[in-house]
């Protein structure tokens, strides 16, 4: 066991390296002096401007006001994804946060939907989502319940400018203690005994020693991968998009409260709607689609004119072997890529900083720790990965080879298990601590084409006149709750207001 650990050094800033300093010098900063080196040499991918609910737990973590944080960033409100073309041409489903319907113990709503279906209702399941109705509406206020906590209210996460993201995260963590070390990284020195990280160097003879390096550096890894040999666990063959293109454009109206992901012929272009511009992009497999071919195609469906050239980025989707190898841990893209189809990548910087505070190293390193560390690391980045994969596995779509790829893949045992199960029974069951809940897998499993062939007795249990009745009532509640919601756009123009009104 090594000495305690008193000084951490993050390598790398952007979105990744400020995230985990701004967690550690809120949760233990009096315990350690924290040091973040960075570059201003070197760009950042700066992609992951989609997020997902739980980025609410982080920002009420480090205690950041809501209307400071949207105007600081530039932010939107984010109540789902919705995906175009997946499941065929003309397609149109949405991943929406939030309820859907009103559960029932031991058996959720959409089984009663199920059921209504087969005795010839034609509603879809998104008409008895809040968020979805929302989002379509282009509406968003706060509401934690409808109707007197009849049905769950509105679940949002964030779209947002992630430069000025991590320049609002630098800000906090410097004044908190943590000191920012300006310089390009030239060499890492290892111990010769057991082969940690003893420090890193700088160009120009600088120097930075540490106990624990938490590598930021992007698909670079250059503690995890470059020193330390890792290896890489390649995902390519279930997921085989290598290749994006990002661009902005001018803003457009309406400002839509949700992020759009619309399928091509070789791969996906997302929509991120910010107050100040629209991010845009498109994720393709470079087997089927050339690089000039993917330019013209995501310039050709933007919806305003571009601010810049489309901006390229090489991938590969997999993981690191040891997220946690010796004294380093890696943290965002050195970590591992999984794409951001479901706006997952801030989230598993987020969680992966989460993992190593509460596995944090108070009396020196142990071997046992850095294992479960590891192994939750794993289980979680297969969860996404699954989830991933069935939005391509299970479409039906001829019109390209790619598409035709996909569905003849063979899938991870685990997802051909969760498929195989709701497509018999309509029956989810969520595994501990895994990110997505029963009502995501609920959506694209019936988005992509998937319906049940059996419900769950209990939605036998009322009569066909109690069910017409549970449908409507919870279709009314939802149609009245979003008439009473302002525009999305005077929405963030409020939070802007009472911002400016708090720093004046």
């Amino acid at each position: 066991m090594a000495e305690k650990i008193s000084h951490v050094v993050i390598v790398g800033g952007g979105t990744a390296g400020w995230i985990a300093a701004a967690l550690l010098v809120k949760i233990l900063g009096n315990a350690l002096k924290i040091s973040v080196v960075e570059s201003e040499q070197i760009g950042t991918i700066g992609v992951g401007e989609a997020t997902i609910p739980p980025i609410l737990t982080l920002n009420r973590a480090l205690g950041f006001d809501e209307a400071d944080f949207i105007r600081a960033t530039r932010a939107t409100i984010k109540l789902g994804i919705e995906f175009e073309n997946w499941s065929g041409i003309g397609s149109r489903y949405m991943h929406a946060f939030g309820g859907i319907g009103k559960d029932f113990p031991f058996c959720t709503f959409h089984h009663f939907w199920t059921r209504s279906l087969r005795e010839g209702r034609r509603e879809t399941l998104w008409d008895y989502s809040l968020n979805y109705q929302a989002a379509k509406r282009n509406r968003y206020a706060p509401l934690d319940q409808i109707e007197s906590g009849k049905l769950p209210g509105l679940v949002h996460a964030y779209h947002f400018d992630a430069g000025l993201y991590a320049t609002y995260l630098r800000a906090f963590s410097e004044r908190l203690g943590v000191q920012r070390v300006e310089g390009l990284i030239t060499d890492v020195d290892l111990d010769a005994a057991n082969g940690h990280v003893r420090s890193v160097r700088l160009q120009g003879g600088g120097e930075v020693a540490g106990d624990l390096f938490i590598d930021c550096s992007g698909f670079r890894g250059l503690l995890i991968e470059q020193a330390l040999n890792t290896g890489y666990e390649d995902w390519g063959h279930w997921l085989p998009c290598d290749r994006a293109l990002a661009v902005a454009s001018e803003s457009a109206e309406p400002l839509t409260p949700y992020t759009r992901a619309i399928a091509h012929r070789a791969g996906w272009q997302w929509r991120i709607p910010l107050q100040h511009r629209t991010g845009n992009g498109l994720v393709y497999c470079s087997r089927y689609l050339g690089d000039d071919e993917a330019k013209a195609l995501l310039l050709a469906n933007l919806d305003a004119a571009p601010l810049g050239e489309p901006r390229p980025i090489a991938f590969r989707t997999g993981r690191r072997k040891r997220q946690w190898n010796r004294n380093v841990v890696s943290i965002g893209l050195a970590s591992g890529f999984l794409e951001p189809l479901e706006s997952t990548s801030i989230h598993l910087i987020q969680s992966g900083i989460i993992r190593l505070i509460k596995h944090f190293p108070h009396a020196g390193i142990a071997g046992a720790e850095v294992d479960e560390y590891n192994r939750q690391s794993q289980i979680e980045f297969e969860h996404v990965r699954d989830f991933l994969i069935l939005h391509y596995w299970q479409n039906a779509r001829d019109d390209s080879e790619f598409w035709r790829e996909c569905r003849r893949m063979p899938l991870p045992p685990s997802l051909q298990h969760r498929i195989d199960l709701f497509a018999a029974t309509g029956k989810l069951f969520r595994a501990q601590d895994e990110l997505f809940g029963e009502l995501a897998w609920q959506q694209v499993m019936i988005g992509q084409g998937i319906l049940p062939r059996d419900y769950h007795p209990l939605a036998d249990a009322l009569s066909r006149p109690q069910l017409d009745e549970l449908l409507d009532g919870v279709r009314a509640m939802i149609g009245r709750a979003v008439d009473g919601l302002d525009s999305h756009r005077e929405f963030i123009e409020r939070c802007d207001r009472r911002a400016g009104a708090a720093e004046a």
